[in-house]
């Protein structure tokens, strides 16, 4: 897995050298050249009523305080987009109510998309609906735990394979695989009792 990269890309390891020295300017640099690439992971996997320039400082403030305990064992951004990945699935696992999703209110591209999702080839998947059909599908995939819904997004929505999540998260290459076969169970689950509602 490759973070999308910046223009410029700094000599990472005199840049975290320089900061773990307390040099303000490499942290500067640190932050603006990373920037783009932590504000979109925390766009992507926003929990609802979250601010998301509180969670892109969040993030910061976890690499800079664990910056000392980076071995270079994986390139620096990815270690960083773990950790902003980290951080949007704690708060996540805050949020204890479910989103309540009726029926009648998703168009059929939404239907569409919902289905291509329980798919078992998420790579064959079409590109997400946008707009306020992208917020309903997004509000259905509230319905599934953090995990769950963390892989889904990761997995089908940004198109990325097995070992690609397990590099960002952490997480064990198996253990994403069931993850992901529950949640489109879970889904298809959910989206029967959509329909079962709607035709009453």
């Amino acid at each position: 897995m490759t973070p999308e990269s910046p223009q410029h890309v700094p000599d990472w390891n005199a840049v975290i050298e320089r900061t773990k020295n307390g040099d303000d300017a490499a942290a500067c640099q640190l932050v603006e050249t990373l920037h783009g690439q932590v504000l979109r992971i925390v766009r992507n996997h926003l929990p609802r009523c979250a601010d998301e320039q509180d969670l892109v400082q969040e993030v910061f403030m976890k690499v800079f305080a664990h910056i000392d305990g980076f071995r270079g064992l994986q390139p620096f951004p990815n270690w960083v987009a773990r950790i902003a990945l980290n951080t949007c699935y704690d708060q996540l696992r805050k949020q204890k109510v479910r989103a309540e999703v009726r029926f009648a209110d998703l168009s059929d591209e939404d239907v569409e998309f919902v289905e291509s999702i329980m798919a078992q080839t998420p790579h064959d998947a079409p590109a997400g609906p946008t707009g306020d059909g992208k917020e309903l599908v997004d509000q259905l995939l509230t319905t599934l735990n953090p995990r769950e819904r963390m892989v889904l997004q990761l997995m089908d929505l940004e198109k990325k394979s097995v070992r690609e999540v397990s590099d960002l998260t952490g997480w064990g290459e198996s253990k994403i695989k069931v993850t992901a076969m529950r949640a489109r169970n879970k889904l298809n689950r959910n989206l029967i009792q959509l329909e079962a509602k709607a035709k009453r």
